[in-house]
C-alpha cells in the first residue's frame, strides 16, 4: 500500500508542478471564450467576485456573452437556477446540442454518463446506478474511507519541514476512495489519478479539455474490458454482475467517467478550501476537535460557503420559456452559477459569510433535480471523516505561509488551491 501511496503522490506532484507552470495563461486571451463570460468562474480569495453578486441582485437571470452566436443566459438566483435545474422536461442536458458550439464536433464523441443524457437514457441508467450509492451499499467503504485517510495522515506525520495537504491530503483521499468505488485494479491507480486531475484544467482551452476527456474515455474504456472479462466488486463489476449486457460498455464507461468527473477533483476541493477555513479560524479548528456533532453542520455549511463547483452543465432550452419573467427562446443556453445561486440573500441572513450555527438552507452545491450529483452522500462521508482525523492528529497544524501567498486556481469550473503548505507544530 505505501508504494501505492507513493506513486500516486508522485503523480500528483508532477500534475501539480504542471498546472503551476500553466498559471500564466490568461484564458480571457484566448478565442474559446470572452472575458466578460468568466465572471461566474472567478473568485477572490474562497469568495465569488463581487460583480456576480451585484448581478444577481440586479438581474437574477442576464444575458451572457458567448461565442459562435450562441444566445446564451446567466442564472444566477436562487429560485430560478432551482426551476432550470428542476425541470428536465424543459431543458436539456443532451451532449449532441454542444455539437458546433465551445469548439465541438461530432468526431468528440459522446462522453456518454448520466451529465450529457436525458430522459429516457438518463432515467435507465440512474436507476441502474442508483442502487449502489444507497447507504447500506455505501457503508460497506466507511471502514476504506478512514483506512485511506489514516493512511494520508500518517505520510503527513513521516514527512520533514511543511507539509503540501492538497498533496498529501486533498488529492490522494478521494482519488483511492474512487478506486475503491469502482474496483480499479491497485496497478492502474497512478494512471487513473492523472486522468482525474486533468478534467477540469481549462488553462488549455477548449480543444485541452476535450483532449484530457478523450483520453479519459480511452483509458476506463480498458477497464470497463477488464471488468467484463473479471467482475469484481466496484460498482463496475457489480453492473456487469447484475445487468450483463442490458448495460453496453459505452454506458458503462461514461458512468464511469462521471462518477470521476463528479467525484475527484471536486472532494479534493472541498477537502483543501475546507481545511483552510479551520485554519482561519481558530474557533472553527477548536469545535471539530473536540466536538464530534459539530462536524456534520460544518460540512453542509462549507458546501453551501464554497460552492466548489461554481457552474453546472449547460442546459438547452427544449421550447420557449418564461423564467421568471425573462424570455428564454427554445435553443438558448442556460448556465446556472452555483456559486452565486447558494450566496442569494433570499436562503437567510449574510449567505456571504460562514456560519455554521445557522439552519442549513437547502444549497444547490450538488446540483439539483434528475442531475443532482448520485455521489453526494459518499462525498460527505469522506469530508465528515477527514477533517475531524486532520486536526485531531495535529491540533497544532498551522499555515506555513501567509494567506496572502497562497495560490489560487484563476479560472476554473471546480474552484481550488493549488498547494496547501502547513507546519504541523
Amino acid at each position: 500500500m505505501k508504494n501505492l501511496r507513493e506513486r500516486l503522490t508522485s503523480w500528483v506532484v508532477r500534475r501539480q508542478l504542471a498546472k503551476t507552470q500553466k498559471n500564466g495563461f490568461d484564458l480571457s486571451k484566448m478565442s474559446f471564450l470572452p472575458d466578460s463570460a468568466m465572471m461566474p468562474i472567478k473568485r477572490n480569495y474562497l469568495d465569488p467576485v463581487p460583480e456576480l453578486g451585484c448581478t444577481r441582485e440586479r438581474e437574477p437571470v442576464s444575458r451572457l456573452p458567448l461565442p459562435f452566436g450562441m444566445k446564451a443566459w446567466l442564472v444566477t438566483g436562487y429560485d430560478e437556477a432551482k426551476m432550470v435545474l428542476g425541470k428536465a422536461n424543459a431543458f436539456s442536458n443532451d451532449f449532441a446540442h454542444l455539437v458546433g458550439k465551445f469548439g465541438i464536433t461530432e468526431k468528440d464523441g459522446d462522453p456518454g454518463g448520466l451529465g450529457f443524457s436525458d430522459p429516457p437514457k438518463h432515467t435507465r441508467l440512474r436507476r441502474l446506478l442508483t442502487p449502489e450509492f444507497t447507504m447500506r451499499r455505501l457503508s460497506r467503504l466507511t471502514p476504506r474511507i478512514q483506512a485511506i485517510v489514516d493512511g494520508q495522515l500518517d505520510e503527513i506525520a513521516a514527512t520533514p519541514g511543511p507539509v503540501d495537504l492538497v498533496e498529501k491530503f486533498a488529492l490522494p483521499i478521494p482519488s483511492l476512495t474512487i478506486c475503491e468505488l469502482l474496483g480499479v485494479p491497485y496497478e492502474d491507480r497512478a494512471d487513473f489519478q492523472r486522468l482525474a486531475a486533468a478534467h477540469f484544467d481549462l488553462f488549455g482551452g477548449a480543444s485541452a479539455a476535450l483532449g484530457a476527456m478523450s483520453e479519459s474515455i480511452t483509458y476506463l474504456s480498458g477497464i470497463v474490458r477488464k471488468q467484463r472479462e473479471s467482475p469484481g466488486d466496484g460498482i463496475l463489476g457489480m453492473l456487469v454482475k447484475e445487468h450483463g449486457d442490458t448495460i453496453n460498455d459505452h454506458e458503462l464507461t461514461g458512468l464511469a467517467d462521471g462518477l470521476l468527473t463528479g467525484g475527484f477533483e471536486t472532494t479534493a476541493s472541498m477537502l483543501a478550501l475546507g481545511t483552510l477555513i479551520l485554519l482561519d479560524s481558530p474557533d472553527h479548528f477548536a469545535r471539530i476537535h473536540d466536538d464530534d456533532a459539530a462536524i456534520e453542520p460544518y460540512v453542509e455549511e462549507l458546501l453551501r460557503y464554497l460552492t466548489v463547483v461554481q457552474v453546472a452543465f449547460p442546459r438547452f432550452a427544449r421550447e420557449d420559456f418564461d423564467l421568471a419573467g425573462t424570455p428564454i427562446a427554445a435553443g438558448d443556453v442556460v448556465l446556472c452559477s452555483l456559486s452565486g445561486a447558494n450566496r442569494d440573500s433570499g436562503l437567510g441572513p449574510n449567505m456571504d459569510g460562514f456560519d455554521p450555527d445557522r439552519t442549513p438552507p437547502s444549497h444547490l452545491a450538488f446540483g439539483y433535480g434528475i442531475h443532482r450529483c448520485i455521489g453526494a452522500e459518499l462525498a460527505k462521508m469522506e469530508l465528515r471523516a477527514a477533517y475531524p482525523a486532520l486536526v485531531r492528529r495535529f491540533p497544532k497544524m498551522r499555515l506555513a505561509v501567509a494567506p496572502d501567498e497562497l495560490s489560487f486556481r484563476k479560472l476554473s469550473i471546480v474552484y481550488g488551491v493549488e498547494s496547501l503548505p502547513v507546519t504541523l507544530d
